[in-house]
């Protein structure tokens, strides 16, 4: 969609007509809701002022695309996003041309623009492309951004990085003098007058210049830019985000500074629907909603997700222990800490989008005897993997790490699966890794975790486990796997975590006398259990929610290799080789083969 031609009271309507658009979608198919709202006008201006055929349009995190999509030929499509075979719900270059990158993880925006930014240099086509940035407040809060930062503010490339400060102010407005100073600093004066000083300081003598340099300092000492500005980047703003001709007149002058220049834009997120303006985290990630009532449209579940769980085992801890601590970056609802954040604020810590941060600082207070528990999705911790590596498991330290959303997550898609956990994990010594089974499981589980010596790994599915129907629930034991159905026939079916309820129910579906096994640990391995199991058993039938390259099945059968026992045919129901993309977790495994009634059939034509 070509908007250069619009007039502003066109572009205003467009904003209300895409709104409406983000409404009705995300109330069916759910999404990130209040993010995107407050970045229409942004990403409107973006359009308006730069080329999206030429300049790269990078977004951070690119959950806040929704209006670029619909800019971009797929107001159409929109109905299917996040959908199975639909469009995304973030930036996907194979989707549009006019995706730059995909950007499901934060922070990367700047470094991707330094980069595009040097790119262009070489290639010759400076002053013809500019990289432009839209990112959230919150991604500014990741060490990655600053490194960008300090690198960019050296070199000097030209790139516009706009800010969406929508959640936390970073300067926050203080009546008419701060409006003045928002639109003084957009405008060309105080550009004019900036240079204007610079080049006096080049001319005076050393003493007046000492004086001008004064003056200059005490200046940006009233700016909110201070910080922007001494890392050697240029700032305009704060400005309204939501005023359509003051982001246009603002990223003009951005655009021809020919230098880093940081926009400093404020928004309301969830502009537009009332009840989403100000209520952050509920409604940042939404599942679908009933728009009048602003209500989710399914009933509500009556069995606690294992998040949930893991946070009543936790808090039932720490009112026990109060040298059990914990940390999280920036989930603290979504991997069940807030509660914990809430009840002992000074033991429980949301670091932002800092999982390095997060992981280092709870060695620490590993060293110094504390019992932490490190609550991090699959797919964020792997930005942390060297902090594992490094920070804990070389320090051989008493330090748990709590794995969320391991497995098929559904409609967030391939950047945000917890596929390769137990893949990246297992390469590193002095870490034990196991996984609870069901809901009675993950108290074992916390148990376990909280007087284990070393580092610990225990990784549970989002929403709701299998159901484990008749297994009782025990302790967990350092290395020690179960027995959970105990069969005659050849074929074994050994489950880790989650996968011991898919393997139950296979197993009625195949309708053979099976045993089923849970391996509870992948790190170490019950090498006992397996060997008398190896000597029963010539079918092995492994079924874990993680990647096969790496995974529970290749961590078996390297066993049976290392044992030299021969006779065992091992067949994995891992996730093949592949980034899994997003639809319902039902729609995803289905399309993947991994239903209890797919892997039966499998079985059974065998």
């Amino acid at each position: 969609m070509d908007i250069k031609q619009f007039g502003f009271e066109e572009l205003e309507n467009l904003c209300g007509d895409m709104r409406g658009k983000i409404i009705d979608v995300v109330s069916k198919n759910g999404g990130h809701l209040s993010s995107n709202m407050g970045a229409v006008e942004l990403i409107v201006a973006m359009h308006y002022v730069f080329d999206i055929q030429k300049d790269p349009f990078i977004f951070d995190v690119s959950h806040q695309s929704y209006a670029h999509k619909l800019l971009t030929d797929r107001w159409e499509q929109f109905g299917s996003l996040r959908q199975k075979d639909g469009i995304s719900g973030y930036t996907k270059p194979s989707e549009s041309p006019c995706d730059y990158f995909v950007a499901g993880h934060s922070s990367t925006s700047i470094s991707l623009a330094l980069g595009a930014a040097k790119a262009i240099r070489l290639k010759g086509e400076e002053g013809e492309r500019i990289p432009v940035v839209l990112i959230g407040d919150g991604a500014m809060s990741a060490g990655m951004a600053y490194e960008a930062l300090n690198e960019l503010g050296d070199r000097k490339y030209p790139v516009v990085i706009i800010l969406n400060d929508n959640e936390m102010s970073i300067s926050k407005p203080i009546g008419a003098i701060s409006k003045y100073l928002s639109q003084a600093m957009a405008g060309r004066f105080y550009q004019k007058f900036k240079r204007k000083v610079e080049q006096l300081l080049d001319y005076l003598p050393e003493s007046a210049t000492y004086m001008a340099k004064r003056f200059e300092d005490g200046f940006k000492l009233i700016t909110p830019g201070m910080l922007f500005e001494e890392l050697g980047l240029e700032y305009i703003g704060p400005v309204d985000g939501h005023n359509l001709r003051a982001l246009a007149a603002t990223f003009q002058t951005a655009k021809k500074l020919g230098k880093p220049v940081i926009v400093h834009a404020q928004t309301v997120k969830g502009k537009g629907y009332m009840k989403a303006e100000g209520q952050f985290e509920k409604w940042h990630g939404v599942a679908p909603f009933d728009i009048k009532s602003g209500e989710p449209v399914q009933a509500a579940k009556s069995k606690k997700s294992a998040t949930a769980l893991f946070g009543d085992a936790l808090l039932e801890l720490a009112q026990k222990d109060k040298n059990v601590v914990g940390v999280t970056a920036a989930m603290p609802s979504g991997t069940g800490l807030d509660r914990l954040i809430a009840e002992f604020p000074e033991r429980f810590w949301d670091v932002a989008i800092a999982e390095q941060h997060a992981v280092t600082s709870m060695c620490a207070m590993a060293k110094e005897g504390f019992r932490p528990f490190v609550a991090i999705y699959s797919t964020f911790l792997q930005r942390a993997y060297d902090q594992v590596i490094h920070d804990a498991a070389i320090m051989n330290l008493n330090i748990a790490f709590a794995i969320d959303r391991a497995g098929i997550v559904g409609e967030d898609g391939e950047t945000h699966q917890g596929a390769f956990d137990i893949s990246y994990l297992n390469a590193i010594p002095n870490i034990t890794i196991f996984a609870p089974r069901d809901d009675e499981g993950m108290r074992e589980a916390v148990e376990f975790a909280y007087k284990h010596e070393g580092v610990c790994a225990f990784r549970y599915p989002r929403g709701n486990f299998f159901p484990c129907e008749g297994c009782k629930t025990t302790p967990f034991i350092h290395g020690t796997g179960e027995i959970v159905k105990d069969g005659a026939s050849q074929k074994l079916f050994i489950g880790f975590g989650n996968g011991v309820g898919r393997a139950l129910l296979c197993e009625k579906l195949v309708d053979e006398d099976i045993s089923v096994v849970d391996l509870r640990f992948v790190k170490p391995l019950d090498k006992e259990l397996l060997r008398k199991l190896a000597k029963k058993h010539s079918e092995w039938y492994i079924f874990s929610d993680s990647a096969k390259r790496g995974g529970v099945g290749e961590i078996v059968s390297g066993f049976l290799a290392e044992e030299k026992i021969k006779g065992v045919e091992v067949t994995s129901f891992e996730y093949p080789d592949i980034f899994i993309q997003h639809g319902s977790t039902a729609e995803v495994e289905e399309a993947l083969g991994l239903l209890p009634h797919q892997l039966a059939e499998k079985i059974i034509k065998k």
